[in-house]
């Protein structure tokens, strides 16, 4: 390979597959459906690189590399240690829960509450309402599994006016193709105008249908006059725009025209006092394969061919108007992405070639434990059976029982291959440990790592260090993700006029993720008790740490005012049975009234 074909992107980790080994055609023979004319050639090597790792998380790597001319590769044994990474690297990434936080919702109770504690918690109790109807957990699970294996995943919004909600659905990055400015300048923080979303349709000859391409493209642009439901001179179903009486395009309802520059503006719900010019557009279509020429790929296909879609309520899927000024797109990426790149990582990017020789070792440690069991047998002198007819020596097969008569001076030696068989074993687990520790899973993250290993707590903490910092890095590339589709539903909900959504700017909230590694919740108890007891840590952030070390508390301000009222309750009926106030004051951890000290309750007064 000159210098020429010498190729570092995003996928350079790759590059020493035969499948990767065309930078300009990668995978065209093992990945027949990556020839399609309208795939673009930039994105070859990402298409062609979630392939390979879809065959390597489903055991079917070897098949691959037969594909690609190894003939040996169908003889492969494969395990599932790529599967086994994934899908731990996900479930530390989740953690035990997720949680969705509306910052300042948690003061909405407190006795002098700021001016936007009750709107924050309004907010939170929808949103935490919408996941619940909308399965988040589940469609987290299937979008970040996809993630964390191909190194990008992709959550879609609507709004569906028939439930009255937005609907979060997970596509497969694979049908993902942005496109970016063509000054370069744009990096993985910023976001592209326009999105499409493609793939191919089978033929049906049970009803007739050809082999067509599917393309939904959201963009923004300028915010149009209204349009309606019409049709072409061929009777496709298109949108048109809707004329007055004089012959002047219509506007929606509440747009407004500029009539010094001929734009048209929208105040949307979320941003009452900015005016807008931009709104999203919706293009659900498909083209006939035999339409397609070679120069048209997924970004430019002839428009005159489009058989637009129709939605379930009559709308024509047209640059339909969608009401917002943002692109209900949000893309994942498993890593940071390097300043220029739009692509994440998956984890088992830099360990690929770790796997290989752990499947390359699995099938010689097969095949010596086959010589082990059944040892190559040389024999001398021995009196072997003969075939009757033939007159021919019969084979000799090795089994429980047999005896044969050797002549004197015969002899019978056995090949001995235990030893080649514990070498072999010895390397599958360097192996283990070398993929386990360049993961960044570490041994003791994978369970591989004996107990009786670990001297104490301290050293399995340290031994759990680089698992921290990935999970922190994983967490790290999605939080603001998470924070923008938050945001997204909100809008969505507001340009719907769902009922109970405030109208208005909209509150910052996040994904709260649960502890990734079990937490010794005995001593977290106990340092809780002491340090609320001293008075230096505030019942509600005592709660919060309870919380943390996966206590089950579902609300901060709710577990405080019970431990309040139970609290007080027992001091009243304490008052009652003693009357003794200094009693009173003890139990709730006031000094006495004549010691001097100014009365600070350890538990906040109630009411």
């Amino acid at each position: 390979m000159g210098l020429r074909q010498l190729v570092i992107d995003a996928w350079s980790w790759l590059n020493y597959k035969p499948v990767m080994a065309d930078p300009r055609k990668p995978g065209r023979n093992a990945f027949t459906e990556l020839a399609a004319s309208w795939v673009p050639e930039e994105d070859l090597r990402r298409l062609a690189a979630y392939k390979l790792l879809a065959a390597y998380d489903s055991n079917q790597a070897g098949q691959v590399a037969a594909a690609s001319g190894d003939e040996a590769g169908l003889e492969r044994r494969e395990l599932g240690d790529a599967a086994k990474l994934v899908d731990t690297a996900l479930g530390y990434l989740l953690g035990d829960k997720q949680t969705i936080v509306v910052s300042g919702a948690e003061h909405a109770n407190d006795d002098d509450p700021p001016a936007d504690a009750s709107e924050a918690a309004v907010v939170q109790a929808q949103l935490r309402a919408w996941a619940e109807k909308e399965l988040l957990p589940l469609r987290m699970q299937q979008a970040e599994r996809t993630t964390i294996l191909t190194g990008d995943g992709v959550y879609t919004l609507a709004w569906d006016p028939a439930k009255g909600r937005v609907l979060l659905r997970t596509l497969d990055p694979g049908f993902y193709f942005p496109e970016w400015s063509e000054d370069g300048e744009q990096d993985g923080a910023e976001f592209p105008v326009r999105v499409h979303f493609g793939w191919e349709l089978p033929e049906d000859p049970r009803r007739g249908l050809k082999a067509r391409l599917r393309r939904i493209t959201y963009e923004l642009g300028p915010i149009g006059p209204a349009s309606k439901v019409g049709r072409a001179k061929d009777g496709r179903p298109i949108r048109e725009f809707v004329d007055g009486a004089d012959g002047e395009p219509v506007l929606i309802v509440g747009d407004v025209l500029d009539a010094a520059t001929g734009t048209v503006h929208r105040t949307y719900p979320w941003a009452p006092d900015r005016p807008s010019g931009i709104t999203c557009y919706l293009t659900d279509a498909e083209w006939l394969l035999d339409d397609l020429k070679h120069a048209d790929d997924i970004h430019n296909l002839p428009l005159d061919k489009a058989a637009y879609r129709v939605r379930s309520d009559g709308e024509v899927l047209d640059r339909l108007d969608l009401m917002v000024d943002f692109v209900p797109v949000i893309h994942l990426t498993n890593s940071i992405p390097a300043g220029g790149e739009h692509w994440g990582q998956p984890v088992i990017a830099k360990v690929l070639q770790g796997l290989d020789e752990l499947s390359a070792t699995d099938s010689d440690s097969s095949s010596a434990s086959a010589t082990t069991g059944s040892p190559i047998i040389g024999l001398a002198g021995a009196r072997l059976p003969v075939d009757r007819k033939t007159g021919q020596p019969l084979p000799v097969r090795v089994q429980a029982g047999m005896v044969w008569q050797l002549d004197e001076g015969g002899r019978m030696d056995a090949l001995d291959t235990s030893a080649q068989l514990a070498e072999l074993r010895a390397r599958v687990d360097h192996l283990l440990d070398r993929i386990a520790g360049n993961s960044r899973l570490t041994s003791s993250g994978l369970g591989t790592l004996d107990p009786a290993a670990v001297p104490s707590g301290y050293a399995l903490q340290l031994a759990l260090g680089p698992l921290d910092s990935l999970v922190s890095s994983m967490r790290l590339a999605r939080a603001h993700k998470y924070r923008l589709l938050f945001k997204m539903v909100q809008r969505l909900h507001q340009a719907g006029h769902a009922d109970g959504w405030p109208v208005g700017e909209s509150l910052l909230s996040r994904l709260a993720w649960g502890p990734h590694t079990p937490t010794d919740r005995s001593a977290v108890l106990d340092e809780v008790v002491r340090g609320f007891t001293a008075g230096v840590l505030s019942l509600e952030t005592s709660i919060r740490m309870l919380i943390d070390a996966g206590y089950p508390i579902d609300d901060v301000q709710e577990e405080a005012e019970r431990i309040q009222k139970r609290a007080f309750d027992a001091a009243a009926r304490l008052a009652d049975a003693t009357g003794d106030n200094d009693v009173v004051r003890a139990y709730l951890g006031l000094p006495k009234a004549d010691s001097g000290v100014p009365p600070v309750p350890i538990l906040p007064a109630a009411g």
